[in-house]
């Protein structure tokens, strides 16, 4: 049928799983329908609005759509629109930011209520039922074992050769009778390639032939160079003190420019054989492929720029015994994460000189994106790598800071911090020798007298002397460059000391 049919079926305060994960393979008729349903619905007076849990970002045709109409009331596990952000942060929208592990249990649980619908996109279905799935898995499969109604979007953009890529497991079960996940390599494939969907759950089948989100990524610059210098250096290190092997272990990288900039910088160094146990199959990944030096990559979906979707997907058979996706349950799941040692680097908004690291919030409130699988990888990996320029908002913030303004890794889970100017080890330090450390490597000299100054008069004033800290102050930091940033967005030659 239409998807103006479809979203016909959709009912106000329905509880709709959607498939999507970066971009990437979420559905884009239904939605848009149902925006279009709902913006007539409130024009006439009716409250309509639904509760949408996808598997992370989709793309303009879903969050955006969804959000400008008015039509969602509750969001999660995570969104990267900048209207659904800006609603979110204005108390329009509520958020429920997880860690993307938590999310497909949650519903599995019944912790957040039924879930009355899932909206899935396929590549294709077969005649013989098995289902291709999309550019991305992860949530698809619980939202279709826990929904009562299904409703496919069948894309015809995305190509047929994705048939074999995936590798859906259906052994875990309920606690408590979970079995372990007979997972011990990042290549191997335990589960079917195929969605297994019960027929009498589908009320509609939707055709659609809109491309997923590609989002461009911009060429590494300067700082971002640096800090995959300072990264390659610090593998290297580990390498020669016999801590992993030359090969390395299997690799987990966030999304975004300097992400992509650390695998470019991956392809230029010395280390061969690489595997990946990650989230996002991104161009950097894809280019280690061709140049030999990875051998393969698991992830749950793929996050490509317009240039890497033209590039690759039309050969995208071609990958088809080197990558493998898989569940988000799977590919962020603890216990294999911490059974692999996957090396886990990602990104973060501001770092404090203990190592707390906040990856979500500005000025503690106003959410950007989520905590997405960061703290899946963080916490569980064999070491974990947080990196991020040294200053933001043309270099009138700093980066690192006395005290984070919002906690989402602590420091008990943070093993490195680096920026343009330094890595910093922080294994085996107290909170201490953390601080010192962290100011003089990681923070910009401009903001390094300062980060001293507060840290020296911390250690002599504060009441205990393992974390020191002037609380009234530490907060008045971000006050401080705060006023700067709104002062240097009306008046470009202002300067702030």
């Amino acid at each position: 049928m239409s998807g103006e049919e479809a979203a016909a079926l959709i009912q106000p305060g329905d509880q709709i799983g959607m498939s999507g994960f970066t971009g990437s393979g979420y559905p884009k008729v239904v939605p848009m329908a149902l925006a279009r349903r709902v913006a007539d619905a409130h024009l006439c007076g009716q409250k309509f609005k639904v509760n949408v849990f996808t598997g992370a970002s989709t793309g303009p045709e879903l969050d955006g759509a969804l959000a400008m109409s008015g039509a969602m009331d509750l969001r999660m596990p995570y969104q990267s629109d900048p209207i659904t952000r800006k609603l979110i942060n204005a108390g329009e929208i509520q958020y429920i930011d997880l860690h993307l592990s938590h999310a497909a249990q949650l519903v599995e649980y019944g912790f957040l209520g039924k879930l009355d619908l899932a909206i899935i996109e396929v590549t294709a279905i077969l005649e013989d039922g098995r289902v291709i799935p999309s550019t991305s898995l992860g949530n698809n499969q619980t939202y279709i074992e826990c929904a009562d109604k299904i409703i496919l979007e069948v894309n015809s953009t995305q190509p047929m050769e994705l048939e074999g890529l995936h590798d859906i497991y259906y052994g875990l079960g309920l606690p408590p009778f979970r079995d372990p996940i007979p997972l011990t390599s990042p290549s191997q494939r335990i589960g079917v390639p195929h969605l297994t969907i019960p027929i009498d759950k589908v009320i509609a089948v939707v055709h659609t032939d809109v491309p997923d989100r590609a989002s461009p990524f911009k060429a590494p610059d300067e700082n971002s160079k640096r800090i995959a210098a300072h990264i390659m250096d610090f593998l290297s290190w580990e390498v020669k003190k016999g801590r992993i092997p030359p090969s390395l272990l299997p690799l987990q990288s966030g999304v975004g420019n300097i992400a992509n900039a650390v695998l470019y910088g991956l392809e230029e160094g010395p280390f061969q054989d690489l595997t990946a146990y990650t989230e996002v199959i991104q161009d950097g990944l894809i280019n280690l492929m061709r140049s030999g030096k990875m051998l393969s990559a698991s992830a749950t979906s793929f996050s490509l720029s317009p240039e890497g979707v033209a590039d690759i997907m039309p050969h995208i058979g071609e990958y088809r015994d080197r990558i493998v996706l898989r569940a988000q349950e799977i590919s962020n799941h603890p216990g294999i994460i911490r059974r692999l040692g996957v090396i886990a680097m990602n990104g973060m908004i501001e770092a404090d000189i203990y190592g707390n690291v906040n990856s979500t919030h500005i000025m503690g409130s106003t959410i950007m994106n989520g905590i997405g699988g960061s703290g899946d990888f963080a916490r569980n990996g064999f070491v974990s790598i947080f990196m991020a320029p040294s200053t933001a908002q043309r270099g009138t913030i700093s980066t690192i800071v006395p005290m984070v303004s919002h906690v989402d890794h602590t420091e008990h889970d943070v093993s490195v911090v680096v920026t343009e100017q330094g890595l910093a080890d922080l294994r085996g330090l107290s909170p201490t020798q953390r601080a010192k450390l962290i100011i003089e490597t990681c923070s910009h000299p401009d903001y390094r007298p300062a980060l001293r100054d507060y840290e020296s008069r911390a250690s002599k004033l504060s009441m205990g002397k393992h974390t020191p800290h002037m609380l009234t102050e530490s907060l008045s930091w971000h006050s401080r460059y705060l006023r700067c940033g709104r002062m240097l967005s009306q008046d470009r030659d202002s300067s702030c000391e």
